[in-house]
């Protein structure tokens, strides 16, 4: 048991350090969008235009990484998880230093966005195969009855690597825009070569899952994406199904909000929306990994549940209350909205990781999360900015929200919950797995 205990927690420590510097990676491009790549790379003179487009370049990575879940995954379960996140992370991170070193459209033109649209794709690539891996390396490391506790350490990258980006960006913002626009906006990005260093050596010191090594290692197996497509469709599915809020409500309440907070009419300042994000990230990261205790003691689902109803009711008042521009009020709502939030991510990792067999796991939760993110939050920053468009209204993007919401909870109801502990044969057929009660 201590040997097990250990084991779980080097690899829920290096589950974190590899998906902060992932998510460090993706915050920056999203932080950066909303603040300068539209009139850096897509002048127009028309500052939504440059902001859907920009947004646009965003939804990219989005698109292209269910292809990094399959290439990753087909890696993660015939090589082994190890192997897949270690190519993930440098790829993500020489996609972001090249990003922080690209000349913009007023240097070569129209080649400008295209680098940047063709360097964001890569981002997707990594980031697509390296959260399914990250949760499996934590999860399937874990004891029964703990899986959403050591889950809870790949979430934990989240609200980190949020808490850099913004954070950077926050301290940057007190230099003045100028300084941002002229080439200040290069310095997160160049940062990652650092993050990178760091987390491939922490990462490449955990052992291999043992979940893998026992009932996938050596085994005859099918094609892992074949396998999926076959015997979990279903489960896939649903795993899209649950991502909305996970996902895509996060970036309205991050990404989207910032955009909307410092674009017309409102015009707030920068540094402020920043400095309440930063502050709201902190907050986050605190509380995930007791969210996710909490996982273990009330039910995965249950928590789930409860972050899918309370995430509405504070979204709605923190997008009301924006146009007031009230500082206090406007950094408890960003606070509370992320503490609500991480009641629908911090379970996440277990509850779509439990929601498939051994076998085609890897290629599974990451076709599953990668096509939702893809839906959900590749285009939810963009659709949220259209809506507005339209039809000149908040409530536009509220509805859509509350919309989201119930999608996910119809399909956490719904979700599946296998046990590693069941046996397997060689030919892994499905009936030698378990399944466990939807309450859990």
């Amino acid at each position: 048991m201590t040997s097990t205990t250990s084991r779980a927690r080097r690899s829920g420590i290096a589950a974190f350090v590899g998906t902060t510097i992932e998510w460090y990676d993706f915050y920056v491009y999203a932080t950066a969008a909303a603040l300068v790549f539209g009139p850096l790379f897509f002048p127009s003179g028309d500052p939504l235009a440059e902001t859907a487009a920009a947004f646009a370049t965003f939804a990219v990575a989005f698109l292209v990484r269910p292809l990094g879940g399959i290439i990753f995954g087909h890696i993660g379960d015939k090589l082994g998880r190890r192997v897949s996140l270690v190519i993930t992370l440098l790829l993500m991170g020489v996609s972001t230093v090249l990003v922080g070193c690209l000349p913009t459209y007023e240097a070569i033109g129209i080649v400008a966005p295209i680098l940047l649209i063709l360097l964001r794709a890569l981002q997707g690539l990594a980031v697509g195969g390296e959260w399914g891996g990250a949760v499996l390396m934590s999860v399937e490391h874990a004891p029964a009855g703990k899986k959403t506790f050591y889950g809870g350490f790949t979430q934990l990258g989240n609200p980190a690597g949020a808490l850099l980006a913004s954070g950077i960006f926050a301290i940057m913002s007190r230099f003045g825009e100028d300084f941002i626009m002229n080439g200040g906006w290069r310095i997160p990005f160049l940062l990652s070569i650092v993050l990178v260093g760091v987390g491939f050596w922490v990462r490449y010191r955990v052992e291999e899952s043992p979940v893998f090594e026992q009932k996938v290692e050596g085994r005859k197996q099918t094609m892992p994406l074949a396998f999926a497509l076959r015997v979990n469709w279903k489960p896939i599915l649903l795993g899209i199904g649950l991502l909305p809020i996970s996902t895509g409500g996060y970036y309205l309440a991050t990404t989207f909000a910032t955009s909307y907070a410092t674009g017309e009419p409102i015009s707030m300042s920068p540094q402020l929306i920043l400095d309440a994000m930063t502050i709201a990230s902190f907050i986050e990261f605190v509380v995930t990994l007791p969210v996710a205790w909490l996982g273990d003691k009330w039910g995965r689902k249950n928590i789930m549940y409860i972050g899918l109803v309370t995430s509405v009711l504070t979204f709605v008042p923190f997008m009301l209350v924006l146009p007031g521009k009230v500082e206090p009020v406007i950094f408890l709502l960003a606070s509370l909205v992320r503490i609500a939030m991480s009641a629908t991510y911090a379970p996440i990792a277990a509850i779509l990781a439990q929601m498939f067999r051994p076998q085609a796991r890897y290629t599974s939760i990451a076709l599953s999360y990668g096509v939702g993110a893809a839906i959900w939050a590749g285009f939810s920053p963009w659709f949220a900015t259209m809506l507005i468009a339209w039809t000149g209204s908040v409530w536009s993007v509220i509805f859509m929200f509350i919309g989201m919401a119930l999608l996910a909870g119809l399909c956490t109801w719904l979700a599946p919950q296998h046990s590693d502990e069941a046996p397997v044969t060689d030919s892994f057929t499905p009936r030698t797995d378990t399944t466990a009660a939807r309450t859990l």
